[in-house]
């Protein structure tokens, strides 16, 4: 060890050998062990890296783009420090989905969490405040249009929404307030380093769940089967949705692979077979959103077509019916019924 080392702490010792690996170039990188991978995250959320040595890992890796093992290890660190939720007993949806947010198509979400909530299937969600480098709408967000608030609660109200209610959302810069640390940097750097990528991978619930996950390129899809498979999910569902979310469009076909014990099967849904084609509603705003959301709810107005697909089609993967038409058929009877509507009323 030099002299100039002798003053560097071991933690920053260590993590610059961790980057090394990562950022020595095509040829020269060896990349992360799962175990080394896990340990590089720890150093990044207790703050024991440099804010140099933080941005620095997170563009090389965004350059280098991370393999499905290394990813592993991020969710490793991910599982060990954030925050967690149970539902014994219940197996819920446990949605990832773009921190960064929505910013040309109307989001579906939590219209489509809240009904299923009401008809008895149990929904996790996670997400954070505007984030870099989209600063789209967040879920929260939409849920405090509709008068439900997710931000400033405590993780055990949120468990408490969950044990009556059957839905909840941690909130990051509350809930996982480590990984909020990040922002700064993500900002800083413009681009989406691999933590964008982890968010998508990553639940806060414990237990047997199916996993839906958004994605936008085939590359990302396969990375995100093999990380999850070593991580020890059995269930997964991988959507192409719309603007990287876990939205089905009704413009084309639905793209998705419901991956059980490591196998994987290519699902296409195609709206129009099922009388559902629609144009995608664009987002032209907070309250005009807030106005086609309570509609849809109730089965009217623009987003209810698109609401029908995405409720009878996660009905349908969650196994409450055995068809598809007839999951369509219980999603238009629970926006007649104002299901969704009524759950959002008890819960504010």
């Amino acid at each position: 060890m030099n002299r100039a080392e002798t003053t560097v702490p071991p933690a920053r010792l260590r993590f610059r050998e961790l980057l090394g690996k990562v950022g020595s170039g095509e040829h020269t990188s060896t990349g992360l062990s799962r175990q080394e991978a896990c340990e590089a995250m720890d150093l990044m959320l207790s703050a024991q890296v440099s804010q140099a040595q933080l941005g620095a890992f997170l563009i090389a890796h965004r350059i280098r783009r991370p393999v499905p093992l290394e990813l592993s290890g991020m969710l490793d660190s991910y599982r060990l420090h954030g925050p967690t939720l149970q539902t014994p007993g219940r197996r819920p949806l446990c949605f990832g989905v773009p921190y960064d947010g929505r910013s040309r198509t109307a989001p579906l979400l939590p219209l489509v969490a809240l009904t299923l909530a009401a008809a008895g299937v149990p929904v996790v969600l996670h997400g954070g405040a505007p984030m870099p480098v989209k600063y789209g709408v967040t879920l929260e967000e939409l849920f405090g249009l509709l008068g439900l608030r997710w931000n400033g609660l405590t993780l055990a109200t949120v468990q408490e929404r969950l044990d009556r209610h059957g839905l909840a959302l941690t909130h990051q810069p509350d809930h996982f307030p480590l990984a909020q640390s990040l922002v700064t940097v993500r900002e800083e750097i413009g681009k989406r380093p691999p933590v964008a990528s982890l968010e998508l991978l990553w639940t806060p619930h414990q237990g047997e769940h199916l996993l839906v996950s958004g994605f936008v390129h085939p590359p990302t899809e396969q990375r995100a089967w093999e990380a999850l498979l070593a991580a020890g999910e059995t269930d997964v569902l991988t959507v192409k949705g719309l603007e990287g979310s876990t939205d089905l469009p009704t413009t084309r076909a639905g793209i998705t692979a419901r991956v059980r014990h490591g196998q994987a099967e290519r699902l296409l849904l195609h709206p129009r077979e099922h009388g559902l084609g629609a144009d995608e509603v664009a987002w032209e705003g907070p309250e005009h959103w807030r106005d086609q959301a309570l509609a849809a709810l109730t089965g009217r107005g623009p987003l209810a077509p698109a609401l029908i697909w995405n409720l009878g089609a996660y009905l349908w993967f969650a196994g409450r019916l055995e068809a598809l038409p007839e999951a369509l058929d219980q999603a238009r009877a629970l926006l007649q019924a104002r299901a969704g509507l009524a759950l959002l009323e008890a819960m504010r």
